[in-house]
């Protein structure tokens, strides 16, 4: 079971993706993750994305993608993965593919949580962080118990810059115009799945598992 999550930033997909690699058994692949791991263990791809991420550019897709290619090709990702956070963009999309049909796989599901602007808006803006341990809440939907304290080390919750509703505003300009075509692109592929992300989480959630399966 190969799956991508799509959506706009704050619909909930990483959240969605861990409930599903935990149901499934499938590893949750985030290229954050994918990234920091790569330049961690000092590894050719991570050293030249590096290069790039200390100038400020963004990472090119090719190295993105060997180091993509490089983690769903562990044994661990054997039965499947979650894809969360790539591709991005349409020809990103496209690198993948030729990339998994090289290796004889390909996308079974590209799941959209679909949130209208304002209700994202609404949740990012709500978001708090704690800088010390990297723990996150948000004000309505899971508040820490220690109100502006982080529960688990005690340090100050913060609204980060990215969480702000004008930044918000920026982010979801550049989802539409960049990110949004992916959308058509896995419905022509006859893989997309839409899941209204404005239900619960749980709700949400169901919705995903009744098309994926017990």
């Amino acid at each position: 079971m190969k799956i991508i999550m799509l959506g706009a930033p704050g619909a909930g997909k990483g959240t969605q993706a861990k409930k599903i690699a935990e149901k499934y058994h499938i590893p949750h692949v985030s290229t954050g993750d994918i990234f920091r791991a790569n330049i961690k263990e000092g590894t050719e791809l991570g050293r030249k994305a590096k290069e790039y991420m200390d100038q400020g550019a963004l990472v090119p897709d090719e190295l993105t993608i060997g180091m993509l290619m490089d983690r769903i090709g562990k044994e661990d990702c054997q039965n499947g993965y979650v894809l969360d956070g790539f591709p991005r963009t349409i020809p990103q999309a496209e690198s993948l593919k030729k990339a998994l049909t090289e290796s004889g796989q390909r996308i079974d599901h590209a799941i959209n949580i679909d949130v209208p602007d304002e209700k994202i808006i609404e949740r990012m803006s709500g978001r708090r962080a704690c800088i010390s341990c990297g723990a996150t809440y948000h004000i309505v939907y899971n508040p820490s118990k220690k109100g502006e304290l982080c529960e688990a080390c005690g340090a100050k919750l913060v609204l980060r810059d990215d969480d702000k509703p004008e930044t918000v505003k920026k982010r979801l300009t550049v989802y539409h115009d960049q990110t949004q075509p992916l959308i058509d692109y896995y419905k022509e592929a006859g893989v997309l799945v839409n899941v209204d992300g404005t239900r619960g989480l749980d709700h949400v959630f169901s919705d995903i598992a009744a098309v994926l399966g017990a």
